[in-house]
C-alpha cells in the first residue's frame, strides 16, 4: 500500500496509516490465525466457547 511512496503531508500520511491498519486488522487473512483476520479471531473464539 505504501511501498515506494514518499508522503510529506502528515494528514495524508495519517490517512494512509489508518487505511493500512483497517486493511491489516479487518480484511487481510493471517496465516498464523488459520486464515482469519485479527478482528475475526477473538470474535470466533468467544462464539465457540459460549
Amino acid at each position: 500500500m505504501l511501498a515506494g511512496v514518499v508522503i510529506d503531508d502528515t494528514g495524508a500520511l495519517n490517512d494512509k496509516l489508518r487505511e493500512w491498519e483497517d486493511y491489516y486488522n479487518f480484511h487481510r487473512p493471517h496465516g498464523a490465525l488459520d486464515g482469519q483476520t485479527p478482528y475475526e479471531r477473538p470474535k470466533r473464539k468467544t462464539e465457540t466457547h459460549v
